[in-house]
């Protein structure tokens, strides 16, 4: 098999410019004809291969994307890169994805690496560590020396960039309120994940429901549960010494396991607990019973974010919108571990 040969090394051998060499390959009109049939002929001759990344930094354009995420173990996230690829694959676009697993050393190590000239802009979800301690430096230095950003998801409210967020605070309140509606007044709200600001908005909004209906809350019953604690026991321990009939997971396992060792316990779902899911995850259709859901619509989330960036890259040289925030609102799917309204 022949070894490849370069732009470089053809170049050199017809005693011209890599770039008369790439429009002759290119079948471009500023090239003579017999030119470009002696390019091509020794192009396919030594076997040429384009090189996509060195075409692109000529061009100054990779047509490249970077995504950077806190886990794909979510399946919200992944709906948003479904969402994200498709939306790429329709512009021309190519996609770099990097799982920063929660940690702020490793969003800044791939921020850094893809600074360099890999990528033409940049979709962010924040990881956990991030947000606990505001740091910014990394994602405004991205902005100054390589490219546009758009935010999904975890976002920096204080960074000026386009931001694309589900609409929390509602989402939580229409959870809350379903239930409530059922007969649910002992309600209880767990998660496994950080204060992060969709946390808070979410607490925010399972707080409005019950002042609105004016429904007691008890803050045991608010279940922030620390990684380094074993959710076993704390949600054991909230069924045994708490009156709980509704069950609000913020994410999909704290949604699952709950229901699992309610079920565990002797609890029948919904008589006596109902359960409600954020996320539709393909899971909750078929546990037993299947389980009720927020819809936050990631797939779509993940398509506006793409579609907002490229079109932050393609018109860079020109006159730039104002930074907008699109707010995604959320749908209540009724399945079978929630009781039906009956007023």
């Amino acid at each position: 098999m022949n070894k490849k040969i370069t732009l470089k090394q053809i170049a050199k051998e017809f005693n011209t410019s890599i770039a008369t060499v790439s429009k002759a390959l290119n079948d471009s009109h500023d090239i003579s004809t017999a030119t470009k049939n002696k390019i091509k002929n020794y192009a396919q001759l030594h076997n040429y291969k384009p090189n996509s990344i060195a075409l692109s930094l000529l061009n100054k354009k990779t047509k490249t994307i970077g995504v950077i995420m806190p886990t794909i173990l979510n399946h919200f996230f992944v709906q948003i890169f479904n969402g994200m690829e498709q939306a790429a694959n329709e512009k021309g676009y190519n996609l770099i994805t990097i799982i920063s697993n929660g940690k702020l050393e490793k969003e800044i190590t791939s921020i850094n690496l893809l600074e360099n000239g890999i990528i033409d802009g940049l979709l962010i979800s924040l990881c956990e560590e991030a947000q606990s301690k505001q740091h910014i430096a990394h994602i405004e230095n991205f902005i100054k020396n390589a490219g546009p950003v758009v935010m999904f998801d975890r976002v920096f409210d204080s960074l000026e960039t386009d931001k694309i967020i589900v609409d929390d605070f509602n989402c939580s309140y229409k959870a809350t309120e379903h239930l409530i509606k059922t007969g649910c007044k002992n309600i209880a709200i767990v998660t496994v994940l950080d204060y992060l600001g969709i946390v808070k908005l979410r607490i925010d909004g399972y707080l409005k429901a019950h002042e609105d209906y004016n429904i007691p809350v008890n803050k045991k019953l608010i279940s922030l549960i620390k990684k380094e604690y074993d959710f076993e026991t704390e949600i054991k321990t909230m069924l045994d010494y708490q009156k709980v009939d509704g069950i609000i997971g913020l994410e999909e396992y704290s949604t699952v396991e709950s229901m699992t060792i309610a079920q565990n316990r002797g609890y029948k779902i919904p008589e006596d607990i109902s359960i409600i899911g954020f996320t539709n995850s393909e899971m909750f259709k078929y546990c037993k019973p299947s389980i009720s859901c927020i819809s936050q619509h990631g797939v779509f989330m993940g398509q506006i974010a793409v579609q907002k960036v490229i079109e932050r890259i393609e018109n860079e040289e020109q006159n730039q919108p104002e930074f907008e925030t699109k707010i995604i609102k959320a749908s209540l799917i009724e399945r079978d571990s929630t009781k039906k309204i009956t007023f």
